[in-house]
């Protein structure tokens, strides 16, 4: 079956209605990843469905079909689906995880650690503040920033990794044609120039109030642990936290004023046990070693799978290889300790970006860290 025959297949089970990813995913796995089959499947006993994917299966909406393969067919664009070997490993553990996702720029980045910071639309100025200051260390220090695109704090920590030029995704609970809220327009299009936009949802899909807890499980699931900026107590970033607590993810909640309601549901999740956390360097050095096991489980894949199926997991795994700064820190640093400072003078660069840099070689398993604040060369590099 070519590419666009496929494609043809996997937006007609997408847009099949009633039929949600579990079903199609079990259905995947009876026809070995197939899903030519699984569609031929459906049309030789519908009686499988209800009448209405019934009705869909034996004459899709063409014209419907046509657009999303157009919109496919744009560049940067791409359906990554749950067969492929670059499909995001850590979405498969959790609850009904999807079986496609709709990418608009690098979809190689949702192989690489991350963490979300979500928080409430009404923040506060200190709040956003807040948001932005653990976005940019948090990116700077090599992680992905993740979020909704929502206003408020999802906003501010993608403004911040951007700021940062650094990567950002933002998992959205519309089409990926579609922005919601519109004011982030230009948002939308620097993170896709700049980092990826994600969704579970076909084009030409517009906001629904259930759409969002879909799309708060795909944050939670993509990310090593999520940052809880501002939250009332009915807040959807609650949501996002309690799927992250229980797909076995860390979870942060910055404190606040007593006074101020958008603190009271972080102080719930604090109450909860969540991990209250004062300073971003306490959300990266918690994630370190969830971020060496996803790095050791894409290098197992690099193993197991043929080298053109796996570009993607190659880029995330190892794309700090092709950086000249990073080459010149391991030909400075060798296999004799050094301090930050040191290896600052040595090298010409600032502490802050050095920093980033050795977390990142840290979480590839190039570097350790000492104590007393010093670093050394792993052998065989």
């Amino acid at each position: 079956m070519n590419e666009q025959a496929e494609l043809r297949d996997w937006l007609v089970a997408l847009r099949t209605p009633g039929w949600g990813p579990g079903g199609l995913r079990e259905r995947l796995v009876a026809a070995n990843g197939r899903i030519g089959e699984v569609v031929a499947q459906l049309r030789r006993h519908p009686s499988a469905v209800d009448p209405k994917a019934k009705a869909w299966l034996e004459q899709p909406d063409e014209a419907r079909i046509a657009a999303d393969l157009a919109w496919l067919g744009e560049p940067g664009h791409r359906l990554l689906r749950c067969t492929e070997a670059d499909f995001p490993p850590q979405l498969e553990t959790i609850p009904q995880p999807p079986a496609a996702l709709f990418v608009a720029g690098d979809a190689s980045l949702l192989l690489h650690p991350q963490v979300a910071i979500v928080g409430a639309r009404s923040a506060s100025m200190a709040g956003k503040s807040h948001a932005q200051a653990f976005a940019r260390y948090l990116a700077q220090a090599g992680f992905v920033i993740t979020s909704g695109l929502a206003d408020g704090i999802d906003g501010a920590a993608h403004e911040a990794a951007l700021a940062a030029e650094r990567l950002t995704v933002a998992v959205i609970g519309t089409g990926p044609d579609l922005v919601y809220p519109r004011k982030h327009r230009q948002l939308s299009a620097r993170i896709e120039a700049q980092g990826a936009l994600v969704s579970e949802f076909p084009p030409g899909t517009a906001a629904r109030a259930d759409h969002f807890p879909r799309r708060n499980r795909i944050i939670a699931g993509l990310s090593l642990g999520t940052v809880v900026i501002e939250a009332g107590l009915q807040s959807g970033s609650l949501i996002t936290a309690r799927l992250a607590g229980e797909q076995g993810r860390e979870v942060f909640a910055l404190p606040g004023s007593i006074h101020n309601p958008l603190a009271r549901g972080c102080h719930r999740l604090i109450r909860d046990g969540v991990r209250l956390v004062e300073s971003a360097s306490e959300v990266a050095e918690t994630l370190v070693p969830a971020a060496r096991a996803l790095g050791a489980e894409l290098a197992l894949r690099l193993e197991q799978s043929p080298p053109a199926a796996t570009a993607s997991a190659r880029k995330a795994a190892g794309g700090w290889r092709d950086d000249p700064a990073y080459r010149q820190l391991l030909d400075v640093l060798g296999h004799d300790p050094l301090a930050l400072d040191e290896l600052a003078d040595r090298t010409g660069q600032r502490a802050a970006e050095l920093s980033s840099m050795l977390l990142m070689l840290e979480l590839e398993g190039c570097v350790e860290g000492l104590p007393g604040g010093r670093y050394q060369r792993l052998p065989g590099l």
